[in-house]
């Protein structure tokens, strides 16, 4: 499958898109707490990823989405943002997020959505550079939680990437 997500990202650079179907299936194999979150991907851009969940496997004991749940699926639509990009052109990686904060803006009470991008789109070619150069970069990436088409929740965080010295 990782081969699958790489050569779809490549193909991406000439105009097709990764399917979110690809995504999913690729984030649900290896992250598997995607699936039991019931996250699906709603869009994959160039400079961007939104993923959902349901309310139902996500609940707290409010009726509302467990907060760890919804760091979670921010922390997910980030991490797939860069995985997508990098392998897009043909990095192979390994990414981890180093330090994130979370801002929590009033209770999700029912499906939910995660769109991230990048704090400063002009830092991507710098990113890369220093991943070619010294085999480890970091870059910030934003999130935003929305519910029923409004802001409830805020993310930022910052990732690694350790190249493994090739391309993927």
């Amino acid at each position: 499958m990782a081969a699958r997500i790489a050569s779809a990202a490549r193909v991406r650079d000439q105009g097709e898109p990764v399917q979110p179907g690809e995504l999913a299936q690729y984030i649900h194999e290896h992250i598997p707490l995607s699936k039991a979150m019931g996250v699906s991907v709603v869009a994959v851009e160039d400079d961007a990823i939104t993923l959902q969940a349901p309310l139902e496997p996500n609940l707290n004991h409010r009726q509302t989405v467990f907060g760890g749940s919804a760091s979670a699926l921010a922390i997910l639509a980030s991490w797939s943002l860069l995985h997508v990009r990098l392998h897009g052109q043909g990095i192979a990686d390994r990414l981890v997020i180093q330090r994130n904060s979370m801002e929590y803006q009033y209770p999700i009470l029912g499906q939910f959505t995660a769109r991230s991008m990048l704090e400063r789109p002009e830092a991507w070619r710098q990113f890369t550079t220093m991943l070619a150069r010294r085999g480890k970069a970091r870059i910030t990436v934003l999130a935003v939680l929305e519910h029923t088409g409004r802001v409830a929740g805020r993310f930022s965080g910052q990732f690694v990437a350790v190249g493994n010295g090739g391309k993927s």
